[in-house]
């Protein structure tokens, strides 16, 4: 490996060693922040709609189109309404996560931990009372062509919703408010299809939906020849009455100008419908489900103005937080300009990482100091035994100590720092000459001469002179 990749290499491990401790540290809390919060949705969510070919069927197909584009699968349980849907809410066993919900239906609860469970997403729509009866048998039994008060319907065969159906509870509460007893009709409880293939076969003389003018089977009763809607002229005291409910009016010409029908005004009572989910589910996918109840529902129609629904008035149940923020401001913006995914778990773990950016701050300030302990403890642990190696002169043989500066120099010369740190890896070196060069002055000079020969000559020079001296 070449040596400029190598200390490049050590010097990332360093760092990366040093900090490790702070990173770990924010990792756990990033983990527990995400495991705390769980930013992100279930993939799959169940919604409890109605009949076929009702209007909670057909809005629920369009939350399901609306939700597939962020990757969320709408499972769509069909039931028999309102009363039936709320039932499934209630149950933890059903795997319910959301409904569609008839105004009224919050009178069902028996407890207040029940109501307590739910949280509203918003009134969706009106969804009028029609009461669609068979001209044949108004004149048969009435000797008219029109129906013109509940009170008319003793002796009538009248279908008044399939059971778990919201439409039955609310005919029972407006029969009960004329003061007329059930007793004296014959009340059925077709499911709606059913229902209208007997109305049309003559084997029932009227029945009754609760459903938005979306409902297929509304639209064809409407143009359905010797089949008559009757009129609530009553329907603003059907109103006071009834708090859930709203006097509307079906405008003369709305469903078909060319044919104007209806031919006049017609005066209906309608709840409101609602979408509510359990507390417990996810907030992003209340989130979603009320951005897709904007666009489902935001558009006029027979009997709402653009951008009338949904709104968060006339609501049973507590709103939830994901709605009530919507109503205030509206989708988050970051969904506008970046995928859901990655919105929602920015959108819910900001607050958490702003808090771990607040304690890994001054945990921060810590790794600039202990890294410059790490890189500089590399060069001073060897001034230990240099030291050591210098306070043994005298003590030890000087070739001894050279041979142990020799193997501590090449273990530094091994040594490998960042080149700001350079300055002091060269001082160590330095030192070491330094102590070299005490302990060479320390050794002896190299003996010219052999043992015992100074001792021997030594004499010999003052005899040489006497002899000379003589002669």
């Amino acid at each position: 490996m070449p040596k400029v990749l190598r200390n490049t290499l050590l010097s990332a491990r360093d760092l990366l060693v040093t900090a490790g401790p702070v990173l770990i540290v924010a990792l756990l809390l990033l983990v527990l922040a995400y495991i705390a919060l769980d930013p992100t949705p279930p993939r799959k969510v169940v919604l409890a709609t109605g009949p076929e070919q009702g209007a909670y069927a057909e809005f629920g197909k369009r939350y399901a189109a609306s939700l597939k584009q962020h990757g969320i699968e709408v499972v769509l349980r069909p039931t028999q309404g309102a009363g039936e849907n709320l039932r499934l809410l209630l149950d933890p066993a059903s795997g319910v996560d959301l409904a569609l919900l008839q105004g009224g239906a919050g009178e069902r609860l028996r407890t207040q931990a029940e109501a307590d469970a739910l949280a509203s997403l918003g009134s969706l729509f009106h969804e009028p009372v029609w009461l669609f009866y068979r001209q044949e048998s108004a004149q048969r039994l009435l000797k008219s062509d029109t129906l013109d008060s509940l009170s008319q319907l003793v002796g009538w065969k009248v279908n008044s919703g399939a059971r778990g159906s919201g439409s039955h509870n609310l005919m029972k509460k407006m029969l009960d408010a004329n003061h007329i007893d059930p007793a004296g009709l014959t009340l059925e409880r077709l499911d709606q299809t059913p229902a209208v293939v007997a109305l049309l076969a003559g084997q029932v003389d009227a029945v009754v939906f609760a459903s938005a003018p979306e409902s297929l089977l509304v639209q064809m009763l409407l143009q359905t020849p010797g089949i008559k809607l009757f009129d609530f002229a009553q329907s603003e005291a059907y109103s006071r009455r009834f708090t859930f409910m709203s006097p509307v009016v079906l405008p003369r010409g709305v469903v078909d100008l060319a044919k104007d029908i209806p031919p006049a005004d017609v005066h209906l009572v309608a709840p409101t419908a609602s979408l509510a989910g359990k507390r417990e589910t996810h907030p992003a996918l209340m989130q979603l489900f009320v951005q897709a109840a904007n666009a489902v529902h935001s558009e006029a129609g027979w009997f709402q103005r653009k951008g009338e629904f949904p709104n968060a008035r006339n609501t049973e149940w507590p709103l939830s937080k994901e709605a009530e923020r919507f109503y205030r401001t509206g989708p988050p913006w970051l969904q506008q300009y970046l995928p859901f995914w990655l919105a929602n778990l920015i959108d819910r773990m900001w607050v958490a990482l702003v808090s771990i950016i607040a304690i890994l701050i001054p945990l921060s300030r810590v790794v600039p100091p202990l890294y410059e302990f790490r890189i500089r403890s590399r060069i001073f642990r060897w001034y230990g035994q240099l030291r050591a190696v210098e306070n043994a002169q005298g003590d030890r043989p000087a070739e001894e100590l050279l041979g142990d500066l020799d193997a501590i120099e090449h273990k530094v010369g091994q040594v490998t720092v960042p080149l700001s740190y350079a300055d002091e890896l060269y001082a160590l070196r330095s030192h070491i000459n330094l102590v070299r060069r005490r302990l060479e002055g320390m050794r002896s000079p190299p003996d010219r001469l052999a043992p015992g020969r100074d001792e021997e000559l030594a004499p010999a020079a003052p005899a040489r002179a006497e002899t000379s001296k003589t002669t």
